[in-house]
């Protein structure tokens, strides 16, 4: 049955299963969003992994593929100033893994880096105006902030604390995504930097729910029909499912990556060494040895230059030593099967 709460934000986004697909950086594609979409889901396009020309690109392949609702995800972070000195530090601490794959610490290196929210960005979305639009790490300035709101999009963010939940209200959003400590990929954190004090998912989704009058979205650790049944029990209108996900064939993950989530029984971490913004994944060699937090990790989203050699070095002998692996907790609990079919899965609406 549809709840109250259900019946609004679906009637908000104009979608038929309250089940939106986390936007996943490096790993969601185009086919993947059309497939949510098309299944009656929300279909989420991450627009950190493309510049303007390439999320142009991206948005006239979901545009082929389905009419139906969509969401395009951004960042909303300060690209860094150059900091030789701490690049440096972070490179002289990775030169004994340099020395053990053969490798010249001061080989060329391919930045590392995620495309944040511009006025460049907010043109696209005038253009081709996608029906919901939403925020990680806060929301943008108030003037890209507007332009986004005039294109008519519902704008939605994360929220990983009661405080950020209230901040985003104040300014507008029309749904918060309660973001638990469970989830996979990057802390939308953004109020400040206190990961020790982030709050699990079903602890946060029923003080978000009585803390803000707009919808909210669960996030973090469902990757099941019992996870969304238990969101929606504590009063989410709706559910973002990322992990799960990357068990479908349409995801761009690498081997690696597939091989490791495949190992049922690997814990999962908070991190800063790939990126170095905390994020949550499973632990492999870097993190059990370098961290998972360390100081020395460059500011986001430049950390993971340095890594990239090694990463590419410990690959090619099938290992994933030092590659990103963001999952949440509950990947275990996930299953192959295609994007369309977890959706449906995951709303309760198998035949």
């Amino acid at each position: 049955m549809t709840s109250t709460a259900q019946a609004r934000l679906l009637d908000l986004f104009g979608i038929e299963l309250p089940i939106i697909q986390g936007p996943m950086a490096l790993a969601s594609t185009p086919e993947m969003v059309i497939a949510v979409s098309e299944a009656g889901g929300l279909g989420s396009l991450a627009g950190a992994q493309y510049n303007e020309a390439g999320l142009r690109t991206a948005l006239d392949m979901v545009r082929a593929g389905t009419r139906r609702p969509i969401n395009v995800n951004f960042f909303c972070h300060t690209p860094p100033v150059d900091d030789p000195a701490r690049q440096a530090a972070w490179l002289k601490r990775l030169t004994s893994y340099y020395a053990e794959a053969g490798l010249d610490p001061d080989t060329p290196k391919t930045p590392s880096g995620r495309t944040p929210f511009d006025a460049g960005l907010a043109t696209v979305l005038e253009d081709y105006r996608p029906e919901v639009v939403s925020f990680h790490f806060g929301l943008p300035a108030p003037e890209l902030f507007d332009r986004v709101k005039r294109t008519g999009a519902k704008v939605i963010a994360s929220a990983t604390t009661v405080p950020e939940a209230r901040w985003l209200a104040e300014r507008g959003v029309d749904a918060v995504i309660a973001m638990g400590a469970e989830a996979g990929g990057h802390r939308g954190i953004f109020l400040n930097d206190r990961i020790s004090e982030q709050v699990g998912t079903f602890a946060l989704v029923p003080q978000v729910v009585d803390a803000v009058s707009v919808p909210v979205i669960a996030a973090g650790g469902i990757a099941d029909r019992r996870g969304v049944e238990a969101a929606f029990a504590l009063g989410a209108a709706a559910v973002q499912v990322g992990t799960a996900y990357l068990f479908t064939p349409e995801a761009s993950i690498s081997p690696t990556y597939r091989k490791a989530l495949a190992m049922r029984e690997r814990p999962t971490a908070i991190t800063n060494l790939f990126t170095g913004r905390p994020a949550r994944g499973i632990v492999n060699r870097a993190m059990s040895e370098l961290g998972p937090i360390s100081e020395l990790a460059p500011a986001f989203p430049t950390a993971g230059t340095a890594l990239g050699p090694l990463r590419s070095a410990a690959e090619a002998a099938g290992r994933d030593d030092f590659t990103l692996l963001w999952a949440g907790q509950s990947f275990p609990l996930a299953r192959p099967m295609s994007a369309a079919e977890l959706t449906r899965t995951l709303a309760g609406r198998v035949a």
